[in-house]
């Protein structure tokens, strides 16, 4: 009788999840896909932009970096606020704002105009990323959270797939239309659409699983049971959250994996160009291939995580190989093919490691605190997106190639690595 009862209420979550998935999932992806092109497609306006506005390659490596320091400096307000506020409103004002700065980067004409933008458009989209974390963990228990978020965050390589591609045609195929460059209609191509999804999130999304008026009571009752069980044993003050030095070692590791991430995906472009790319519209497309096995590396790891109820050797293992990946790229350095494999084998890895990494905050923090110390983690960790594509744009310019940055990001990517496995979790208490 027991055996029957379990398997009923296994059916019913299997249906009930099956719902939350189509319903919530998606609609996150196709946001947070246009919150990384917007953050990313600057790699591929630097092809046409250097030139028009004679730009260094150190000012475009700072330019590029600057976005981080904007959205470290308000994200934790940002998501401090969102229990009080609610996701829908939240993400609606941010979407509509990151929108609008993003279009507006038609208007640069100068380094300190490109640096203005990118710093605004930081500010504006401060606490997106970790504020879909806080909301997928009301729906979402432990056990399912690291799939959830490899779904949703298959946008940034799906970005990458779409987002090469794409720019580059919007590039050549628009360049002198109405007076405006190819790199100009670009940013309006791409950041237009997030004023709709900004609308869109007041209809589409709901702040909590009571307030969801497509579940039915059986169904809430059934999920709200399930999410309080996973609850018990978390800390739940803030205070406490930054007491926890275990969530400071948390956020070094991920400096070091994003600082990496962003390296490599604001500078992919000019690599593979380097390598003797010179058709803008083949560079999209042979960037895009690093992307694809990004996607295919994060689902697979998401899944095999939640699998095995393991996290920290799913994180820091993908670490440490693409650290030794990256380094493998400076002595491939004149074979084209060669690079390519090892940037996608290295770009797979370390969003393999990313996508594992915002399961485990979930190991020390629940309820509303969870909001504020997501928000503490990436905003401490987020900072690297300033210092790895700066460190490469400072080195290139300082020796004329890519080598001595390259193995620097490698560097970082293994400290990552090293963080992740000396930082035990609560649950690994005691073995």
């Amino acid at each position: 009788m027991a055996s029957i009862q379990t398997a009923i209420v296994g059916s019913e979550q299997r249906t009930l999840y099956d719902r939350l998935n189509w319903r919530i999932l998606p609609f996150l992806l196709v946001c947070y896909l246009f919150a990384y092109m917007d953050r990313v497609n600057v790699g591929f306006a630097k092809l046409q932009m250097q030139s028009d506005l004679g730009f260094s390659d150190a000012a475009y490596g700072v330019g590029a970096g600057i976005f981080f320091l904007g959205y470290v400096l308000f994200e934790l307000p940002s998501n401090l606020m969102l229990p009080r506020v609610g996701a829908r409103k939240t993400f609606s004002r941010i979407l509509v704002l990151w929108g609008i700065t993003s279009a507006c980067m038609l208007f640069v004409r100068n380094v300190h105009m490109f640096y203005g933008m990118r710093f605004l458009l930081g500010i504006f989209e401060a606490g997106f990323a970790p504020g879909m974390i806080f909301y997928l963990s009301r729906w979402y228990g432990p056990s399912r959270m690291a799939r959830a978020i490899a779904i949703v965050f298959l946008a940034g390589p799906i970005g990458g797939i779409v987002g090469g591609p794409v720019s580059a045609w919007l590039m050549t195929s628009l360049a002198g239309t109405a007076g405006l460059a190819g790199w100009q209609w670009m940013f309006l191509a791409e950041g237009l659409p997030c004023v709709l999804l900004g609308v869109l999130t007041l209809f589409v999304l709901s702040d909590r699983p009571s307030q969801a008026r497509w579940l039915g009571d059986d169904e809430k009752r059934l999920l709200q049971a399930e999410l309080e069980t996973a609850q018990t044993g978390q800390a739940h003050s803030f205070k406490a959250v930054l007491r926890n030095p275990k969530v400071y070692l948390l956020a070094c590791a991920y400096f070091c994996i994003i600082a990496s991430i962003y390296a490599l995906s604001f500078w992919l472009p000019t690599i593979v160009k380097s390598e003797g790319v010179d058709d803008t519209i083949l560079l999209g497309w042979y960037t895009a291939i690093p992307y694809v096995g990004a996607a295919v590396g994060m689902y697979a790891i998401g899944r095999r995580s939640d699998a095995c109820g393991e996290r920290r050797y799913h994180s820091s293992i993908p670490a440490l190989l693409a650290a030794v990946l990256l380094s493998l790229c400076v002595l491939a350095d004149g074979h084209l093919v060669a690079v390519l494999i090892l940037l996608t084998l290295a770009t797979t890895m370390l969003w393999m490691a990313y996508t594992v990494f915002w399961a485990i905050p979930a190991q020390y923090i629940k309820g509303d605190a969870a909001a504020g110390g997501i928000a503490l983690i990436n905003t401490i960790g987020l900072s690297g997106g300033f210092w790895g594509p700066a460190i490469i744009g400072w080195t290139k310019t300082a020796t004329g190639n890519l080598h001595l940055g390259l193995l620097i990001v490698a560097a970082v990517a293994c400290c990552g690595a090293v963080l992740l496995v000396v930082n035990r979790l609560p649950s690994e208490a005691g073995r």
